[in-house]
């Protein structure tokens, strides 16, 4: 399948989908959508609107405006997706209305062009921009070979640690390997510390872990998705975790950056982190921090199979279906997201993850960091994480409810009452009579 055809699409329209923000409201055809013609850029000046969480977003559109005086930009604030921005943007979209751009996660992006509720970007010439992108931040903004949204951060996953009480006190090294981490993290537990502390409800941390060991989860193939949740990589990522879980060798009492977290952190009592690349500012609020932590690669597989890095957050920018303005939303889009002036503003104004653009991670992390031990982390560790993402990842148009079943799993699994090779296999057939109930052609990998 070369595109995200219009039966596919079709089949996921309805007010049967599953995120709580698409079953409220009956999202617009999106067969009628995108077979409606392109609408040719303005021959006098326009105002473009942009519904996202992103703080001071308006701060970074003035940069642009103030560039040019054919296109403004006027930003509004919404919640956070899942809190009730994704309902808020359905909803107007619904009813004819809703901005011209917003902000969408990358999870979701599947989720809205089912609904009907994107622009496939490729009508106003994206396929002439794509070169502009950092190809893991776009492949999580496809379906297929069709874009979606305009990727506008990502979260390539590294180690934040403790380098004072990790190597200085303890002697040990940053894991390199899974198999350093096991090590690693039986040595730390037996010093009565934690090397990382989970939240076992959070299932993104297992879908990070997924895609860098190597496997896809959601292909779409002819007119529907194959679902592929046990296969080699999904299980050694699965039987690693379980034995982990069953030797108690990490905290499970808390997840990062929480309350205790903090506490335990600033006592050195737990070591490091595993996450985006986002978790750097959140770091660098760790009491009596600064000059003690420093930043590792995430651990890979010994046997070299998979990649550098999992994907942990980011969001897309989108440009909805009732758009007045697509192509000049799109121009605005590729300023902010590839040119430098747009990327520092956003790091600036608004502080997004991992900057989206090929070639840029702004001026502001290409410089040593004084929390960070001195260390030119950005550039030395999380370049090549983002470079090494898994880019044949799909997100699939039920991810919520997706990292929702995982994280229930992760809680049984850490209490011993079913092992995660069990959940995967459980959760794969689960997740198809999902898709099948919404009106999606899906089939268990065989």
């Amino acid at each position: 399948m070369s595109r995200f055809s219009r039966r596919t699409a079709l089949m996921g329209s309805g007010a049967g989908l599953t995120a709580a923000a698409l079953a409220a409201c009956a999202p617009p055809n999106p067969g009628e959508v995108n077979a409606e013609p392109t609408i040719p850029p303005s021959e006098g000046p326009v105002t473009i609107t942009y519904w996202a969480w992103l703080k001071d977003l308006q701060k970074v559109a003035d940069v642009f405006n103030e560039s040019q005086d054919r296109i403004r930009v006027e930003a509004t604030w919404i919640p956070g997706g899942n809190t009730g921005g994704y309902a808020k943007i359905l909803s107007a979209v619904a009813a004819g209305g809703g901005p011209d751009i917003a902000q969408v996660e990358l999870r979701q992006v599947p989720e809205f062009a089912l609904a009907g509720a994107l622009v496939d970007l490729s009508r106003y010439g994206f396929d002439d921009q794509e070169d502009k992108f950092d190809p893991g931040a776009l492949s999580q903004a496809k379906v297929d070979d069709t874009v979606w949204g305009v990727p506008q951060d990502t979260g390539p996953v590294a180690t934040f640690y403790n380098r004072e009480v990790l190597e200085d006190e303890l002697g040990l090294d940053p894991p390199a390997t899974w198999e350093e981490f096991y090590e690693t993290a039986g040595i730390v537990s037996e010093a009565g510390k934690n090397l990382i502390s989970l939240d076992p409800s959070d299932g993104s941390h297992p879908i990070a872990w997924v895609m860098q060991s190597g496997a896809t989860w959601f292909r779409p193939e002819g007119e529907g998705w194959i679902v592929d949740m046990t296969d080699d990589a999904s299980m050694r990522v699965a039987e690693f975790w379980d034995q982990i879980f069953a030797e108690q060798l990490v905290g499970t009492g808390y997840g990062s950056y929480t309350t205790p977290w903090y506490a335990a952190a600033a006592d050195g009592d737990v070591l490091a982190n595993i996450g985006g690349s986002w978790s750097d500012a959140l770091n660098e609020t760790v009491p009596g921090g600064e000059g003690k932590w420093a930043v590792a690669p995430m651990p890979v597989w010994d046997d070299g199979m998979g990649y550098a890095s999992g994907g942990h957050g980011g969001s897309a920018a989108a440009i909805l279906a009732n758009s007045t303005h697509p192509a000049e939303s799109l121009e605005f889009l590729t300023w902010m997201c590839t040119d430098p002036a747009g990327i520092d503003a956003m790091i600036e104004f608004s502080g997004i993850g991992w900057s989206p653009a090929a070639d840029y991670i702004g001026e502001s992390r290409q410089e040593p960091s004084e929390f960070f031990s001195g260390q030119n982390y950005n550039e030395e560790v999380i370049v090549p994480m983002a470079e090494g993402q898994n880019l044949e990842w799909t997100w699939a148009p039920l991810m919520q409810r997706v990292q929702n079943l995982i994280g229930d799993g992760m809680t049984d699994a850490v209490t011993g009452e079913v092992p995660l090779v069990d959940m995967f296999a459980d959760a794969q057939t689960e997740i198809v009579e999902i898709m099948r109930e919404i009106g999606l052609n899906a089939e268990e990998a065989r």
